[in-house]
């Protein structure tokens, strides 16, 4: 039993869910979004309620029915609200700076790191430690958030590098330590 793919989604107000065979597209306040659904599953709509359906009972159905559902509930998250993921940096000398649609980091290299700012997604850098990259595709916020991080990930020793705002490093005691 998927206790995720049996939910029945309700599309909230001002959300329009149209749907082309396989092809979905969510059109919402924030912008439009799309998504194909595995030809395995199906899509039934009543009124604002959503629900899918798997054509049979083995693992690969199961794992498809409820990534659809939730991949859907993300959609429709998406064009609504939007999702947001915080960085925050950590070491001396270590800063954030945004130059037109470039995000300069300056994070211990003798070389700034730059990444152009992609379609879609937004920006933003409130001060010199903190790097806030928002979107409506849950899956580009996240994947821009995790290159960024990958830049100078946090190491165990001293906590210094890029990290995401609640993450917890684990920290390990070094040479003094028995």
């Amino acid at each position: 039993m998927s206790r995720i793919g049996n939910q029945v989604v309700t599309v909230p107000a001002g959300v329009e869910v149209k749907q082309d065979g396989q092809h979905v597209t969510v059109k919402g306040p924030k912008g439009e979004l799309s998504y194909n659904i595995n030809p395995e599953i199906t899509m039934h709509m009543d009124g604002t309620e959503v629900r899918f359906t798997r054509a049979a009972e083995d693992k690969k159905h199961r794992a498809l029915h409820g990534t659809t559902t939730a991949n859907f509930i993300n959609l429709i998250e998406g064009v609504t609200n939007g999702f947001t993921k915080t960085l925050k940096m950590v070491g001396v000398g270590y800063r954030a700076a945004k130059q037109g649609s470039t995000l300069n980091l300056s994070v211990g290299y003798s070389h700034p790191v730059n990444f152009e700012q992609r379609e879609g997604l937004e920006v933003e850098v409130p001060d010199a430690l903190t790097i806030k990259i928002s979107g409506i595709s849950k899956q580009l916020v996240g994947d821009f958030a995790a290159e960024v991080r990958a830049v100078r990930p946090p190491e165990p020793y001293k906590g210094k590098g890029i990290r995401y705002e609640n993450e917890v490093v684990k920290r390990k005691e070094g040479k003094t330590g028995k």
